[in-house]
């Protein structure tokens, strides 16, 4: 992970928080697929080829296919954008889970799956730069292997002594993203689709004020 500003870093971590809330809204929703760990759709498309289930292996190749489609479609953005594009490639975001919202009120729960993904992998785009992402929100196992890894270091003198936190934090703020989605998913149900939208349109109201200070400049150029 880079350097990137305090401030920065303080939205990476309510974005990772988000990306965990909207992984049990779809793990929740159609059971054993995600909206953001496309490691695992990956292995259930595996699995869903291996033993003939075609369900598994449409639901699976339609999420990843999702997730890469939001991909494309925040570094288009990002690209069209002149200055900083985190508020627009969050904007992005917003917009896709906001659609989410609308087809869980609709009842079209396996459509409303499919925007979360590709709301996740427009998140991802966020921290992009030159097509290298800075921050990892949804990769959690590269999170947990730079975070033993620098743990290793520092306890054999060979790194800052605090220089596994940051990693920590992120995976620690995915996963407190997840307890919470659970809550809300319990209590709120359909409800939940629309309160991870209104976290994004926070979120991207917050890029959008940190854009007319130095905070983004002084991080370098963005996504």
């Amino acid at each position: 992970m880079q350097r990137t500003s305090v401030p920065l870093f303080g939205a990476a971590l309510l974005l990772a928080a988000l990306a965990g809330f909207v992984d049990v809204l779809a793990y929740t929703s159609i059971g054993g697929f995600f909206a953001s760990f496309m490691s695992g759709n990956t292995t259930q498309l595996g699995i869903g080829l291996g033993y003939a289930q075609w369900g598994d292996v449409f639901t699976a190749g339609s999420l990843i296919t999702a997730f890469l489609c939001g991909v494309v479609v925040s570094a288009i953005v990002a690209q069209a954008t002149p200055g900083t594009a985190h508020a627009p490639v969050m904007m992005t975001c917003t917009v896709f889970l906001v659609i989410a919202a609308i087809l869980r009120m609709a009842g079209f729960d396996g459509l409303a799956v499919i925007a979360l993904a590709a709301g996740m992998g427009a998140e991802n785009g966020v921290f992009s730069r030159n097509g290298d992402i800075r921050i990892g929100l949804t990769y959690m196992t590269g999170t947990l292997v730079r975070f033993g890894q620098k743990l290793a270091n520092s306890l054999m003198g060979r790194d800052a002594r605090f220089a596994w936190v940051r990693d920590f934090a992120l995976w620690l703020s995915f996963f407190g993203g997840t307890v919470i989605g659970a809550i809300a998913y319990r209590s709120a149900h359909d409800r939940s689709f629309w309160i991870a939208a209104l976290v994004s349109a926070v979120m991207t109201a917050l890029f959008a004020l940190l854009a007319r200070t130095s905070l983004l400049r002084r991080d370098g150029e963005p996504a």
